[in-house]
């Protein structure tokens, strides 16, 4: 008897995702890269700004980065929550943050097609999404990374359901109003996203059961907003639009190596080591199962859409660690299914389950890397190891979920294996929840300066142009201080001087800490 769709259980585990996501979420201050921009970006929306009518600027220029579907949604939140000039961080994150959590139950759903009436690959698909890191980090974030990725695996599940569809107008329609998603959001990535659940349709010869006549009009239908905006957005700024798929699009991570990206093809796959846990242990065994079985949907599917995203991603220049976020939708359809088998011990669609001594053995290591956790976690309670304090309570619970759990996922009987899954993944949220609910989930504002109490100082600028003095530009600052603050030149001209260095021959005006706020042109020294 075929199993129906889990969805009551999806729907718990995207409650659980959302909540998650909301934890501490406005407790820090915006990051440079890239929340403080898109941040000004949707606040000038508000403030209707732009030149015409659904066109972005930041500080009154045009916005010629990334299209502005995220930022219209985060406007029209700022202006129906916003009751102060500057809005708070938890109305800047809260929509990405909610936009995001739903790769949760769409990961299942999509899991669903590939494998139809596997209740436990779809439920752990989920499962996958929800545990890791990286998704629910860059998902919290005021950054289009963690909603292109919702939107990503919406196309993916409407080119599959087009496949012998029953409504094939209606499978149209959402599967062209996806791709307007991702036109209105990093249009360039709509490009290898499209080409990877191209190329696996093409692995199958699925196209040979679609509904052209009747999808085709809808589809179209469905894709008319995003490239309608892109006519609009050429039509109003002239060539300088293409600068959004050229120059700052697809052309810089192409042929410019950016600040950070020394490291090249290597950094997804760090950030793969590094993120990927506990699952990680699973994904070698996984390439080599979706392999064997590759003539399989779900083997042509998971292994063509890796193959093809991580063929696109690899090549960059600039290699940013968010860069290689949508190599985590198929990376968790293809461990999924292994961490099913775990729990179930079904029988291999292929009838021999991939390195099945070896896959056997990993819940033994999970439980000892958990133990090795909570050893680790009561180390830290000792005077000598004061600096791990912060990482004690995440540490522990999840040395708790990964040890108990793995302990359980040995046993004989299934439903202590499942409880054992449940461990784990309880375990997992519950570290995240507390690594969220402190400063650490945001580590990147420890890589330099804090921006608040300096731009609390330009207060007193009184509208006077401001420029740092030793620092590039800060989009965070500008955020905070409310007005563009340049880096210092010599051709600047007649401005107010912000430096973290004593400036003898420059009148005072504010200070904090060792940053000051001065008045160079007048030449008077401090104090007279």
């Amino acid at each position: 008897m075929a199993q129906k769709l889990p969805w009551r259980l999806l729907l718990i585990l995207w409650v659980t995702a959302a909540l998650l996501s909301c934890i501490g979420l406005g407790d820090l201050p915006l990051r440079d890269f890239d929340e403080a921009t898109v941040a000004r970006v949707a606040l000038e929306f508000h403030q209707g700004r732009g030149e015409a009518f659904l066109l972005p600027t930041l500080w009154d220029e045009p916005y010629l980065n990334k299209a502005p579907g995220l930022h219209l949604i985060i406007a029209t939140l700022i202006g129906l929550t916003s009751q102060q000039a500057l809005p708070s961080e938890w109305t800047i994150r809260i929509a990405p943050a909610l936009l995001s959590s739903l790769i949760v139950p769409l990961g299942g759903l999509l899991q669903w097609q590939l494998r139809p009436g596997d209740r436990d690959s779809c439920l752990a698909t989920s499962a996958i999404l929800l545990t890791l890191l990286p998704i629910a980090r860059h998902g919290r974030l005021a950054m289009l990374d963690g909603t292109q990725l919702t939107v990503m695996a919406v196309l993916w599940i409407g080119l599959l359901r087009l496949h012998r569809a029953r409504h094939p107008a209606g499978i149209g329609l959402m599967t062209g109003l996806a791709a307007s998603g991702m036109l209105l959001l990093k249009a360039p990535l709509l490009i290898p996203t499209a080409a990877a659940g191209l190329a696996a349709i093409a692995l199958g010869r699925e196209w040979r059961h679609w509904r052209w006549i009747s999808a085709a009009p809808t589809l179209l239908i469905g894709i008319l907003p995003g490239i309608a905006w892109h006519l609009w957005h050429g039509w109003q700024r002239g060539t300088s639009a293409l600068w959004l798929w050229g120059g700052d699009g697809a052309g810089r991570v192409l042929l410019d190596a950016g600040e950070g990206s020394d490291l090249g093809w290597r950094v997804p796959l760090i950030e793969l080591l590094e993120g990927g846990w506990p699952w990680l242990l699973l994904f070698p065994i996984a390439l080599f199962g979706a392999w064997r079985i590759r003539q399989s949907r779900w083997g042509y599917w998971s292994l063509g859409t890796m193959a093809v995203l991580a063929a696109a991603i690899l090549p960059l220049r600039t290699q940013l660690p968010w860069y290689s976020h949508p190599l985590w939708l198929p990376f968790a359809l293809l461990c999924a299914p292994l961490l099913a088998w775990v729990v179930n011990r079904m029988p291999w669609p292929s009838g021999t389950v991939p390195m099945r001594r070896i896959l056997a053995l990993i819940p033994a290591l999970w439980a000892g890397l958990g133990g090795l956790l909570l050893i680790a976690g009561m180390v830290s309670l000792t005077p000598a190891a004061d600096a791990l304090s912060d990482y004690r309570s995440p540490a522990l619970t999840l040395g708790a979920g990964w040890c108990i759990g793995g302990i359980l996922l040995m046993h004989d009987t299934q439903n202590r294996r499942r409880v054992g899954a449940l461990c784990l993944v309880i375990g997992n949220v519950a570290a995240l929840a507390l690594v969220f609910h402190s400063p650490l989930w945001l580590w990147e504002l420890n890589e330099s300066w804090p921006v608040r109490p300096v731009a609390e100082i330009t207060a007193s600028a009184d509208g006077s142009p401001i420029r740092l003095k030793g620092f590039n530009e800060r989009p965070s600052l500008n955020w905070y201080a409310e007005q563009r603050i340049r880096r210092e030149q010599s051709d600047n001209g007649k401005a107010l001087r912000l430096s973290d260095q004593p400036q003898p021959d420059c009148q005072l005006l504010a200070e904090t800490g060792d940053w000051t706020l001065s008045d160079c042109d007048k030449m008077t020294k401090k104090g007279e």
